[in-house]
C-alpha cells in the first residue's frame, strides 16, 4: 500500500498472471464500458479528502488486462480518489489513441470551455454518486451541469443504491439527458428478479434516453462469493428485456469490494454464459457503445452519438 493510505484502503486487484483467460471470444470491437485507473499516484496524486485509498492501477495495466482479455475498446470512469482532477484520465486517453473514452467528474463552477475541451479529449458523460461511502452532488448543481453538457450529447453516469432508485429515475427522466445506471441500480440480489428495485430498473425497457451497465454483479450479489449464482437471473432477465439499452463493464479494478476479489476473466465467462447469442453480444459489447460514446465503427467511420 502506498504511503498516501490516509483513509481507508482498497484491496489490489488480482495479478493480470492470475487471471482467467475467457473461454470464448468476444466480439471484435467489443468495449469494457465501466473501468477505473488510479495513479500512479506518484504522477498523479490522490486527492486530500479521498473517500478511499487504493493501490496503483494504472492505465498500462487496465489495457494489459483488456488485452488478455479480448476487449478492444473501454470507458475509464473517473474515481472519487482523483476528484476533480482529471490529469490520469486525459493521460490515458492520449495514450488510448481513440480506442477509449472516459465519464467525468464535474464541478458545479465549470466553464462551457472546460466541457469543450474535456470533450475533444474523449470525455462523453459525467458521473454522480448517489451512495452512502462518496460524495454527493446537490441536485441543483446537477440541474445547471445539465445545461452546461446538453450542448455536446453528453450523458449522466448514475452511482446509486437501490433504495433511491424510485425516487431518482424520474428526476433523470425530466432532465432530458441520457442517463446510465451504474452497476445495474446496485439492486439487491436477494430481492430477486421481482423486486421493486429491480422493477424500476426492468421498467426503463423503451425508455428513448435510459441505458443501464452490465457490471458490479459482485456488488448486488448478498454473498459476494464468485461466480454470483444470485445476481445470475437478473443480467439474464435485463438482457431479455432491454438488450438494445445494455452495456457491459467489468469495474476493474473493483474498488471497495466486500466479497471475492473478482476475476475478470470469470466476469466475461458469466456475461457470456448468460448471453450466449452472438447478435445479442455483437448489440450490448459493440454497438450499444459505439452508440452511446461515440466510437468508429468496424468500417472506420464515426458513430453519432443518439438515443438508444
Amino acid at each position: 500500500m502506498n504511503q498516501h493510505n490516509t483513509t481507508a484502503s482498497c484491496p489490489p486487484p488480482l495479478p493480470l498472471s492470475q487471471v482467467r483467460q475467457p473461454s470464448r471470444r468476444l466480439p471484435v470491437g467489443s468495449c469494457d464500458a465501466h473501468a477505473h485507473i488510479f495513479g500512479p499516484v506518484r504522477r498523479f496524486p490522490f486527492v486530500a479528502n479521498r473517500p478511499y485509498t487504493p493501490d496503483d492501477a494504472s492505465f498500462e495495466d487496465l489495457r494489459a488486462l483488456h488485452e488478455k482479455l479480448g476487449i478492444d475498446r473501454g470507458v475509464i470512469v473517473q474515481p472519487g480518489c482523483h476528484g476533480f482532477d482529471m490529469s490520469a484520465v486525459l493521460d490515458a486517453l492520449e495514450k488510448g489513441e481513440g480506442q477509449y473514452r472516459a465519464v467525468c467528474l464535474l464541478a458545479a463552477d465549470a466553464r462551457p470551455e472546460d466541457v469543450r475541451a474535456l470533450d475533444a479529449a474523449g470525455v462523453r458523460g459525467v458521473r454522480f454518486n448517489f451512495v452512502a461511502h462518496l460524495q454527493n452532488t446537490p441536485w441543483a448543481d446537477i440541474e445547471r451541469i445539465a445545461r452546461l453538457i446538453e450542448p455536446l450529447g453528453w450523458h449522466f453516469c448514475i452511482h446509486s443504491d437501490s433504495q433511491s432508485l424510485s425516487g431518482l429515475i424520474p428526476l433523470l427522466k425530466g432532465l432530458g439527458l441520457p442517463f446510465v445506471l451504474d452497476h445495474m441500480g446496485r439492486v439487491a440480489a436477494a430481492d430477486g428478479v421481482h423486486g421493486a428495485a429491480f422493477r424500476d430498473v426492468l421498467a426503463l425497457a423503451g425508455h428513448p434516453r435510459a441505458w443501464v451497465k452490465v457490471s458490479g454483479i459482485d456488488r448486488i450479489s448478498s454473498t459476494g462469493k464468485r461466480p454470483y449464482d444470485d445476481g445470475r437471473p437478473m443480467v439474464r432477465a435485463l438482457i431479455e428485456t432491454m438488450a438494445d439499452q445494455l452495456l457491459w463493464g467489468s469495474d476493474w479494478p473493483h474498488p471497495n469490494v466486500r466479497g471475492d476479489m473478482p476475476d475478470d476473466g470469470e466476469l466475461v465467462d458469466v456475461f457470456t454464459d448468460l448471453c450466449p447469442e452472438p447478435d445479442l453480444q455483437q448489440r450490448i459489447l459493440v454497438r450499444n457503445p459505439q452508440i452511446l460514446y461515440g466510437f468508429a465503427d468496424l468500417a472506420g467511420d464515426h458513430v453519432s452519438r443518439s438515443e438508444p
